[in-house]
C-alpha cells in the first residue's frame, strides 16, 4: 500500500480554513444546493430531515476544516462523505426505532410510479431512485440527479471509481428494467 499524493490547498479552502467567511459563503454556495438535492433524493419516510442532516454535515465541515487538503472541488467529496455517514447514522436511529413494523417491506412491494400518475417530477424520481438498492440509489442519485462525475461521486460515497462504474451500470440497468416493465435479470 502506497501513501496517497498530499494536494496542496487552493485559495478558497485556505481562506475558509483561516475562517474567512466570505470563502465559506462560496464554499457554501458552490455545494449546498446539491447536498440538499443529494440528501432529498435519499432520504426515507420518518427518517431525519435532509436539512438537518445537511447542518450537521456543515457544522462537521467547519470544526474539523483544519484537517482537510484540497481543492474546492474535493472539498465537496469530502463534505457529501460526512453527509453520508451522518444519514446513515440516522437511519440506524430511526431503523431502531421502527425496528418490529412491517412498513419497510410493505413500501418494497409497491409498484413504482410512472410519470403518467401526475406526481411532480422529483417525487417521481425519488420514488424510482427507493426501489434501487441503497448503494446503487446513492451512485445514481449522484451521478444522475446531481451530475457528479465518477470521483466526484466515488470521493461522497466512500467508494472506488470501479465500484462506482459497477453500480451505476447495475441501477440504470434496474430502472430501465422496472420502468419498462422487465425483469432486470432479463434485460
Amino acid at each position: 500500500m502506497g501513501t496517497r499524493p498530499v494536494r496542496a490547498d487552493d485559495e478558497l479552502v485556505t481562506a475558509a480554513k483561516r475562517g474567512d467567511s466570505t470563502a465559506w459563503r462560496e464554499l457554501y454556495r458552490a455545494h449546498a444546493g446539491r447536498l440538499l438535492l443529494w440528501l432529498e433524493a435519499r432520504s426515507s419516510p420518518g427518517g431525519e430531515a435532509p436539512d438537518d442532516i445537511a447542518a450537521a454535515a456543515w457544522l462537521v465541515a467547519a470544526e474539523r476544516i483544519a484537517d482537510f487538503t484540497g481543492s474546492s472541488s474535493d472539498f465537496g467529496g469530502w463534505l457529501f462523505g460526512i453527509a453520508r455517514k451522518h444519514a446513515a447514522n440516522a437511519s440506524r436511529r430511526t431503523a431502531t426505532r421502527i425496528r418490529g413494523l412491517d412498513t419497510l417491506a410493505a413500501d418494497a412491494e409497491r409498484p413504482a410510479p410512472g410519470p403518467e400518475t401526475g406526481l411532480l417530477a422529483d417525487e417521481w424520481v425519488r420514488q424510482a431512485l427507493a426501489v434501487l438498492p441503497p448503494r446503487e440509489r446513492d451512485v445514481i442519485a449522484c451521478t444522475e440527479v446531481l451530475d457528479l462525475d465518477v470521483s466526484q461521486t466515488a470521493a461522497a460515497l466512500g467508494m472506488t471509481a470501479v465500484a462506482v462504474r459497477v453500480a451505476r451500470h447495475r441501477g440504470l440497468k434496474r430502472l430501465r428494467a422496472r420502468l419498462g416493465g422487465t425483469s432486470p435479470d432479463t434485460g
